[in-house]
């Protein structure tokens, strides 16, 4: 998703947010946050479990002749009745088993496991990896606890913010909403620098409001680089 040109660019946003604040502002881009092996099973479970609703919606239903007009015994009925409900069983099984299969072979292909994965389990593990890499990157032993994180994941298309305790203290959770609605814009558009670039910008501005420099003391304590992860 991002071309050399666009990291230079992104880092070059990075260093200029951070010019007049003590901030840290660190950008992790990971290609997919999960490979989301349970959504192909979940499918295939729920196509194979309305097997039977699929079978009556398709008319087809378990008959019995009548038998007792034809001066058959009571056990003759029973049994042939057991024959044909053995039979409706089997078959009902078999759609399930096939429908199972084919259900989860199809649901394993990337582009539709994605559509077929709930935005809802997409974002738990979007998040569940950014707090991974903010304390993996050293994001929490900043001077004065200032790092945020900004996390993109590609495939999944959402990206996530979080920043330290210091931030949090001061600075109301839903002040980078905005920042982090121009950065899934411009991902959207493909145009990922310039969304990364004025997300930087915007979260550059609230960490010097309440983070201004120090003149002779802001040291860089993180690198402004974007880290790609697989």
């Amino acid at each position: 998703m991002l071309t050399d040109q666009d990291l230079k660019r992104i880092e070059a946003a990075v260093a200029s947010a951070e010019d007049p604040t003590r901030g840290e502002i660190f950008c992790v881009v990971a290609n997919e946050c999960s490979d989301y092996r349970e959504v192909p099973i979940a499918w295939a479970a729920l196509a194979a479990l309305a097997a039977p609703a699929i079978l009556l919606a398709g008319g087809i239903h378990v008959t019995v002749p009548d038998l007792f007009n034809q001066g058959w015994s009571s056990a003759q009925v029973g049994e042939v009745t057991q024959t044909a409900a053995r039979m409706a069983v089997a078959g009902a099984i078999m759609l399930q088993a096939v429908l199972f299969v084919v259900v989860a072979v199809l649901a394993s292909i990337p582009p539709l496991r994605r559509v077929l994965t709930p935005k809802s389990l997409k974002r738990e593990r979007v998040r569940r990896r950014a707090q991974e890499q903010f304390f993996a990157k050293g994001l929490h032993v900043t001077r004065e606890r200032t790092g945020i994180l900004i996390f993109v994941s590609t495939k999944e298309r959402l990206a996530e913010l979080i920043a330290d305790e210091g931030i949090a203290a001061k600075v109301d959770p839903k002040v980078w909403e905005a920042a982090m609605a121009r950065l899934i814009s411009g991902i959207k558009a493909n145009r990922p620098a310039e969304g990364f670039e004025q997300a930087i910008a915007m979260c550059g501005e609230i960490l010097t409001e309440h983070f201004p420099a120090i003149p002779g003391d802001n040291p860089n304590e993180l690198p402004d680089s974007v880290v790609i992860i697989p």
